[in-house]
């Protein structure tokens, strides 16, 4: 008897043990999309789940994405805005070199 009640509380361990590690790594894509602020962390959250519950690719997938972080529309247009002016300063010498050998013939 007291060993058939010590087998059922193992038992009760191991499945809460396996119902933590799925809980733990259901969540582990988008925790990391979070920590890393990235813009799609609700879809990498998602895609997490979606691979935990089918056993498959998704969740290999999901992680990879979480670490993968796009340039954001910020970033880029600073990166347009100083090429910009890089030209701009690029053409200004340009005219100036211009008008200082216009004006020595």
């Amino acid at each position: 008897m007291a060993l058939d009640i010590f087998a059922l509380v193992v038992i009760a361990l191991l499945i809460g043990v396996v119902i933590w590690l799925v809980v733990l790594l259901g969540n582990m894509p988008g925790d990391i999309a979070r920590k890393r602020n990235h813009p799609q962390s609700q879809a990498i959250s998602a895609l997490g789940w979606i691979g935990i519950i089918t056993m498959g690719l998704g969740w290999f997938v999901a992680i990879v994405w979480a670490y993968y972080k796009p340039e954001t529309s910020d970033a880029v247009e600073q990166d347009r805005e100083k090429n910009l002016r890089q030209r701009i300063d690029e053409l200004e010498n340009q005219l100036k070199q211009m008008q200082a050998g216009g004006s020595e013939s």
